[in-house]
């Protein structure tokens, strides 16, 4: 157990080291007055875990060991964008007919997560 949550730092290093680099190469080509780079962030981890999910999960084409896929989607696409978690989870409630529920997750992870961004943002504030 103790090796897999090293593939997972590791995974995660160089997930947040890559994010931190396309943040900043998008935005130094674009501007600050979009997110450029974090859309595009979240969009290119959605597509990775998407990808290596359908490739290594059940029917996928390659059989992969547990690790690997842990580094990948819990590691990698952790570190890069907790979106693409995010993203794979809608899509399967989607898939597995959970309409309703992703619906939910949907408007609850947006709403709450800009609620609660907002709320630490007034506290970090707060004298």
């Amino acid at each position: 157990m103790i090796l897999t949550y090293a593939w997972v730092a590791l995974g995660g290093a160089l997930g947040s080291m890559a994010r931190f680099w396309m943040a900043n190469a998008v935005g130094a080509l674009t501007g600050p007055d979009f997110p450029w780079g974090t859309l595009g962030i979240n969009v290119l981890g959605s597509f990775v875990i998407g990808l290596f999910f359908a490739m290594t999960g059940p029917g996928g084409r390659f059989d992969v060991p547990t690790d690997a896929r842990i580094f990948v989607m819990v590691g990698i696409c952790g570190g890069f964008t907790t979106f693409s978690s995010f993203s794979l989870q809608t899509l399967q409630l989607i898939q597995d007919g959970q309409m309703l529920r992703a619906g939910a997750y949907i408007l609850g992870s947006v709403v709450l997560c800009l609620l609660f961004v907002w709320l630490g943002w007034l506290l970090g504030f707060a004298r």
